[in-house]
Formats: structure tokens, sequence, C-alpha cells
């Protein structure tokens, strides 16, 4: 069931209304099958898989909160047991693509998988999840009581396929308490899915032909074309996981439920460790609390704390798919991280670079040249393989051809006027402005609820033509999201 997808649009008011309507005590329940339906709506035993890890790490998590003598035994175990799942789903192919590359070279028989493996949806985030749960729960905190309320903290469905993700203690601190839902929360969550819809149909999913069409045949194209396509890459893939987690966002706020943020203008970020504040914010802050300071974080010196940076870097590739390419994606950003802290070394220690980075015509290049940098991983990111995606990268680098903006010849399939490619861009400007809009108003505590009275009017206004549009350019068919892949 897909967010951008009719069943989603008629299933979300259903559960919204029986929540609001049944006694608070049978809330839990209802959401619990809700989110199971959402979630079996894929494939029915993708929920007999989920409810099974549910259950070991309900009862592994009171486990090692009761015991003393064999904790971090319980511990160890209860990980590895998340991290073989994962792993036998998510990377058995891999594992065996590179086992039998290695074999190749001596002529030794390959090594075959007998069966199918089917990668469940979302399996990245519920992992990443429970082990949270497990490592709080080793260092003190206290374990949830209630199994059905632990189910629903596992299987929440606006969360449960490509997060954010969640910390236990926030969201059962939320599931205990009885809230209402106010007049400015319920715009606000309408705002959310809207814009998210708006971000993934107009925006994400047009982007996506171009993309699709420059990556296929990079030998048709020219320079320019392919920057032009490794820009609209940067936008798709942003507007197509920020989409979704507006989206999750707006749907869990309807229940009464707030989760993470997970971006803050990323591509405005001034260096590579400013991004990863913005970028995917609820990853970020997982893998520091859960592996870059259990690694030793930045305690042990330099070079340590560089090394324990790769490694987090590294991993968090790995994490994105079961690819050569993801790796080399997480290890360059990792690479950018040390080498951001270098710079950050040198501007101490020399007067006229403090002078010179701060000064605002720095700050714009420091921008650019941050997007830049994301924007050249993200095309190891996006290519089929390795040798593809360097392959681009060098003709990125060196201009051979003049610009004749092939590809552009191939977008937006609902419409074919000319006058769409300058459209497209101030259609851009005008959402991203009435999402500030629409922010600052929120904020203003001045006003009622969070929204400005006389702003009512233009906001249906406003809502009205982002529907329209979400009609008039939305692709044929219903493409997933990319972050379900994870």
């Amino acid at each position: 069931m897909l967010f951008n997808s009719f069943t989603y649009l008629v299933f979300l008011p259903i559960v919204v209304a029986l929540f609001w309507l049944v006694p608070y005590r049978f809330r839990t329940a209802l959401l619990l099958l809700a989110s199971y339906i959402f979630y079996m709506a894929w494939k029915p035993e993708y929920g007999l898989l989920i409810a099974a890890m549910t259950a070991i790490n309900y009862f592994m998590g009171l486990w090692i909160a009761r015991t003393e003598t064999k904790k971090k035994l319980l511990f160890v175990t209860a990980i590895a047991a998340n991290l073989l799942l994962l792993g036998f789903f998510k990377y058995a192919y891999f594992v065996r693509d590179v086992a039998n590359s290695a074999l190749a070279f001596s002529n030794q028989e390959l090594l075959p998988i007998p069966f199918q493996i089917i990668l469940p949806l979302g399996i990245s985030f519920f992992a990443f999840e429970f082990i949270h749960y497990l490592s709080d729960v080793y260092k003190g905190s206290a374990p949830v009581k209630s199994p059905w309320q632990f189910a629903l903290f596992a299987s929440f469905f606006p969360t449960q396929i490509a997060g954010p993700i969640k910390r236990y203690q926030d969201f059962m601190q939320q599931l205990e308490v009885k809230t209402k839902l106010s007049l400015s929360q319920f715009d606000e969550a309408i705002e959310l899915i809207i814009f998210g819809l708006m971000k993934k149909v107009i925006f994400a999913d047009n982007l996506a032909i171009v993309v699709q069409t420059a990556y296929a045949n990079p030998n048709n194209f020219t320079t320019f074309d392919m920057w032009l396509a490794t820009y609209a890459f940067a936008f798709q893939v942003y507007f197509d996981f920020s989409g979704y987690t507006d989206i999750a966002r707006g749907s869990a706020q309807l229940l009464g439920f707030k989760v993470p943020k997970n971006f803050d203008l990323p591509y405005m970020a001034e260096s590579i460790t400013d991004y990863w504040r913005r970028w995917h914010i609820s990853l970020s802050t997982w893998l520091k609390d859960y592996l870059f300071i259990p690694l030793g974080g930045s305690r042990a010196g330099k070079w340590m704390t560089y090394r324990n940076i790769l490694i987090t870097f590294t991993l968090c590739g790995l994490w994105h798919g079961a690819a050569t390419h993801y790796i080399l994606f997480g290890t360059l950003h990792g690479v950018l991280l040390v080498l951001h802290r270098e710079w950050r070394n040198l501007v101490e220690k020399s007067q006229l670079l403090k002078t010179l980075t701060a000064n605002k015509i720095f700050h714009v290049f420091a921008i650019f040249l941050t997007f830049h940098s994301v924007c050249l991983t993200e095309v190891i990111f996006r290519a089929d393989n390795v040798p593809i995606g360097v392959g681009i990268i060098k003709r990125l680098l060196l201009i051979d051809q003049l610009p004749d903006l092939k590809f552009w010849q191939v977008t937006l399939p609902n419409v074919d006027q000319p006058g769409v490619y300058f459209f497209l861009p101030l259609m851009l400007l005008a959402i991203l402005a009435g999402q500030i809009i629409c922010t600052k108003f929120r904020e203003n505590k001045d006003c009622v609820g969070g929204i400005m009275p006389f702003n009512r009017p233009l906001k249906v206004v406003y809502l009205t033509v982002a529907i329209c549009l979400l009609i008039a350019f939305s692709p044929d068919i219903t493409p997933k999201f990319i972050y379900f892949q994870f």
C-alpha cells in the first residue's frame, strides 16, 4: 500500500475516524490491526516475519532488564539475531556473489542459493529500531511491559516502511497520554500530507523519468546533459524521501503522534558535517548514538576518530544496499567528513582562514561546494555499479560537448507544452515559498493555534491549487518511494 496510492488515501481517513471514535482503551488494538493490514497488503507472510521479530525482541528486552549475571551475553545474542536476520534477507545474494567471484579465480564450484529470497519491506528500519530498543534497555532504560504497545511501536504504519526511525521512549510516552487533535494540528497534518504528495508525485516521479532516461544510456548524452541529470537526481531523491517523511509525519499527527523530523533544508548545508545534521536526521543520529559512539566516538584521538567515522559511514553505505556502489557511496561520505574535520583544524590555527570563512561570499561558496560534493557521491549511489558511476563522474568533470539539452525532451509524460519547462521551476519555487510561509506562521506565538486566522482562506486556495496540480502532473504509473528498497 503506497502512500501515493488511492488505496492509502481511502485507508487513512477510515483509520483516523475510527481512532477518534473508539474508546481510548481500544486505540492501541485498532492501530495495531491497521498497521498489520497496511504491512500485509504487500505480502501476508511478511506480517508473520515482523510479528516473530517483534515477539523475540520483546521477550529479549524483558530478559535483559531482569537479569544481571548474563546481561551482556543476552544483549549480544539479541543484537546478533537481528543482524543475522537482516543479513540473510538483505545481503545473502551479495555475500554469494562476492564468494563466487573469489572462487572463480581458483576454478572452484560456485555457491548456489537453492531458493528465492524476497526482501521484506522496511526490514532495515525494523532492525534499527529493535537494536535501539535493546541497547537502551541494556543501558538501564525501562523495558516496555505491554506486548501490544511494543508491537505497535514496532509496526506503527506511518513509519514502518521507511522511517523516520523512532525512539521508543518518545513513542511510548505519547501512547500513554490521552491526546486530542486540535484544529491547528489537523491543519498542519493535512498540509504535511499534501506537500508530501506534491513533492513525490509532481517532482520526484517526473524527475525520475528524466534521470532514468539519462542513466540508462549516459553515453548518448552530453556532459551538460549529465550535469542536469545529476542535479535532477539530487532533487528527485530529496523530494521522494522528504515527501514520504512529510506524509508519514502528517499521517501520524492525524492520530495524535509526533514523529521525528527527518530533513532540514539539507542542500543549504555549508559543510558535509552540516549536511548530515540536516539529511535523514533520524538515521544520522542513530548512527552517532548506536555505532559511532560505541566504537569510541571522538574520545580516543584524531586518527581513531577518523577510523570511527570511516567505519560508521562505510556501514551506512552498506545499510543502504547490498552492492559495492552503495558501500563506496558511504565510504566517500566518510572521507568527506574526515577532510572537513581537517579543514576545521586548519581554520582554527590560521587567523587568515578565520577571516576568510567569516565572509558571506565564502558561506555561499561553501553551500555550492557542499551541494556539488553531495551530487557527485549521489552519482555513485544512483549508478547501477561502480564502473558506470565512475565513468559518469569522469564525464561530469570534463566538458566534452556543447549543451543541447537532449534529455530534457523526455519529461512530464502528461504535459507536452514547451512552456512547462519554465513553469515547473516556478511552480517549485511557489511550493517552497508556501511551505516556508506556513512554517513561519506556525512558529509565530502570536498566531491563534499556530495559524494566522486571516490566512485560512489563502491556505484553502493554496491547498486547492496543490490538489489540482497533483492531478495534472501525476505520472501514468504509481512509482514506489526510493527508500522502500532499503
